[in-house]
């Protein structure tokens, strides 16, 4: 994936936990599919 210049056709999802729309990320490259959290901090807040 290439979105350099590019940042209004990021994908988006939605946190799990938080509700909030979160953009990709280039540290989620590898594993976009399995990130369901926005932040560290959510992750350690799961439901």
């Amino acid at each position: 994936m290439s979105y350099k210049g590019n940042k209004a056709n990021l994908p988006s999802k939605t946190c799990l936990v938080c509700d909030r729309p979160f953009t990709w990320r280039k540290k989620w490259a590898d594993c976009w599919d399995e990130v369901k959290y926005c932040s560290d901090r959510c992750r350690k807040h799961k439901k």
